[in-house]
């Protein structure tokens, strides 16, 4: 019989199994953790840190989607300090994020703004600089805007070529980090093409599928058909 580890998640008792991450044992028991970059099956990757939550005996917030839980462990997802850390890299994403949500295709589904929306951020407090690229459209399934990209690493870890190989890469450090193609080349014409898995996965908008001529945006289509 497989061992069960005992903890404790927002004054809930809940049991996991070995190398199950808080962020997977609080899913199983309908907590809901925000997260941007978490992708289930694949390895965590831990860059939006939106994830963190309060252990009992740590000094610092640890990321769910990462940490092991252990037994006795006390967990609590949504603290006062949880929710004061979570609400400023929110900011700090909208701050630097184009104001396009209105001709936006994710602009229904957006999990930046819904995340932004569940934790009741209007405008942002903060103000700095926006990152603008030019729209790659060469491809012909999918379009690239990197102004709209929230460094959440998903298309990194998940989009492969078509011969296996990584279609992305982190390229260029602090304000300039940037997820790039090959040596930062625009998407060519058939890298990933008709790859609608990758622009499933993309949160933000940065990753959209090329409509034809009288496609409707599928949200759009959603709202008009209530």
């Amino acid at each position: 019989m497989e061992k069960k580890i005992n903890l404790t998640i927002n004054d809930k008792e809940v049991s996991g199994r070995p190398g199950m991450t808080i962020l997977e044992v609080a899913g199983e028991n309908g907590i809901d953790i925000p997260t941007l970059c978490h992708i289930p099956d694949l390895p965590p990757i831990g860059a939006c840190r939106l994830c963190v939550v309060e252990v009992e005996g740590s000094r610092t917030l640890v990321g769910s989607c990462h940490t092991p839980v252990a037994e006795g462990m006390v967990v609590q997802t949504h603290s006062p300090k949880v929710i004061a850390t979570r609400k400023v890299l929110v900011e700090l994403m909208l701050a630097s994020h184009p104001d396009a949500c209105l001709v936006c295709d994710k602009a229904n589904i957006c999990e930046l703004r819904r995340i932004a929306a569940d934790l009741e951020i209007g405008l942002p407090r903060f103000r700095t600089r926006k990152h603008y690229y030019p729209v790659e459209d060469e491809n012909s399934g999918m379009l690239r805007d990197m102004s709209k990209c929230v460094q959440c690493r998903r298309c990194v870890v998940a989009c492969k070529s078509p011969g296996g190989e990584p279609l992305f890469g982190m390229a260029y450090r602090g304000f300039d980090s940037k997820v790039v193609h090959g040596h930062d080349q625009p998407l060519g014409s058939e890298s990933g093409e008709n790859c609608d898995a990758c622009i499933e996965i993309c949160p933000s908008g940065a990753l959209q599928k090329v409509r034809k001529t009288g496609e409707e945006r599928a949200d759009r289509a959603l709202i008009i058909k209530g």
